[in-house]
């Protein structure tokens, strides 16, 4: 029989040992308990989309998987072929519009789900064809408070916080802000994406290189290092907002976008999320065509190489593709695969999980594994996660795997143990073993993992 080279196709190689796989869906955990602890509720879409579907928003076919195989299938409805989803934003958009009658708006919904992009990866980088997103958003009808958009930035702190990788800092600004300053140096509207692109390569390329690039796209030497002290200056937000004010350029959407800062930083710290833990940051111009307000970056303080570990924003007609009602949100996503990766090879990940089962029934004899599967079943009734040892082998070479797998307590139980009713209990961090009444198993392990879990 001819043997099939094991390997995995490029991108799609982030596929983990148990352990990081556990450590993975820990992560996982966290952020689903903190997105529920605001009111966010589940939510799954199809792993793919039509392909009209996904290119509404402007999502480009040369970075969407198609599903050549269903189109060739469905040859009578070309238009309807399928892909799979580049992001999770857009099928949200075309679910709220399929299902806005059934919803409770505002519709606050969180999401844990894979996507496909079909870029460039760079593992190094963290950077896959196939990864895990995790967005949360909130929409409404017609109209969304600014107090969703302060909200956010609470969730944002709330699962950082607990996840304990280090200061890391929100950075906040608003699109409508941002078209403001550029009205005032009388860069036209159509033109202005190619100068935001400039502008957000502020701390990742020199100076010298980005004024250039402004400068190429029409901007006078002058104004071009004016905008760039602007945009670029570090400040607290309160000095941030002073100058903003002292600014006072004279157009709408200025001066609308520096009122919704304004408002938002005040009900962030309404939220309780300490100053440093957030900040005004004129540089953070993210989503040049979808956000219509506020927008969000988070960076570790620390390792500001890793890049943005969560980012967002607000935009002011989510499904008007699909649907003629107008349905604002704001939200925020995660990018899970690439910040793991991240983290891992930067060494910040605290432990947050061992084996799911936290007990191992080691066995000795086989003529009592009645006992054995008695002993495992009680437990389990007790909702201890338990296994039970099935192989025939050495004791030492059970206590090793129970180490490797990082069981917390062991059972060993044989002939002269049972003949006095007993099983012996051992903590395997501190190699200390009690004899236990085969009765009281149960009740013993159940003191010494609480005990351990203070």
């Amino acid at each position: 029989m001819r043997k099939v080279r094991p390997a995995l196709l490029k991108g799609f190689d982030q596929e983990f040992l148990p352990q990081d796989q556990l450590e993975f869906d820990a992560l996982v955990d966290l952020i689903r308990r903190n997105f529920e602890r605001y009111g966010f509720l589940p939510l799954e879409t199809p792993s793919a989309e039509r392909i009209e579907v996904l290119t509404s928003k402007g999502g480009s076919e040369k970075e969407i998987y198609a599903l050549s195989r269903l189109a060739a299938q469905e040859d009578d409805e070309a238009a309807t072929k399928g892909a799979l989803r580049f992001d999770l934003t857009v099928p949200l958009a075309r679910y709220v519009a399929m299902r806005e009658r059934e919803l409770a708006f505002p519709f606050r919904r969180y999401q844990i789900q894979r996507v496909w992009r079909g870029e460039n990866p760079q593992v190094k980088r963290g950077r896959f064809r196939e990864f895990y997103q995790c967005d949360i958003d909130i929409i409404n009808r017609e109209t969304l408070s600014d107090l969703a958009e302060a909200e956010i930035p609470s969730v944002i702190y709330s699962v950082f916080r607990e996840m304990a990788i280090g200061e890391f800092r929100v950075r906040i600004n608003n699109r409508k802000l941002l078209k403001g300053i550029l009205r005032h140096f009388e860069v036209p509207d159509e033109g202005s994406n190619a100068l935001l692109r400039a502008l957000d390569k502020i701390g990742k390329e020199e100076e010298r290189a980005i004024r250039a690039e402004m400068e190429a796209q029409g901007l006078g030497a002058k104004p071009a290092a004016e905008l760039y002290r602007i945009i670029a200056s570090r400040r607290d937000t309160s000095e941030t907002l002073a100058l903003l004010t002292d600014l006072a350029y004279r157009n709408e959407p200025y001066t609308q976008g520096l009122d919704e800062l304004r408002k938002v930083v005040e009900a962030v710290r309404q939220f309780g999320v300490p100053d440093g833990a957030f900040a005004i940051d004129l540089s953070v111009v993210r989503g040049l065509d979808y956000y219509t307000g506020t927008i969000y970056e988070t960076t570790l303080s620390a390792h500001p190489d890793i890049g943005s570990i969560c980012s967002g924003g607000r935009y002011d007609d989510l499904a008007s593709y699909f649907t003629s009602t107008r349905l604002p949100g704001v939200g925020i996503s995660i990018g899970l695969s690439r910040l793991f990766a991240r983290l891992k090879e930067a060494s910040l990940l605290r432990p947050l999980a061992r084996t799911p089962a936290e007990v191992l029934v080691t066995t000795l004899d086989a003529q009592a594994l009645p006992r054995y599967i008695a002993i495992a079943a009680e437990l389990r009734a007790q909702d201890i996660n338990t296994e039970l040892y099935l192989e025939r082998a050495k004791l030492g070479k059970q206590f090793e795997y129970a180490n490797k797998k990082g069981f917390r307590i062991a059972i060993t139980a044989g002939a002269e143990e049972f003949g006095r009713g007993t099983v012996k209990v051992k903590d395997l961090a501190t190699q200390r073993e009690i004899d236990v009444a085969l009765g009281e198993v149960a009740t013993c392990v159940k003191q010494m993992l609480d005990n351990k879990a203070h």
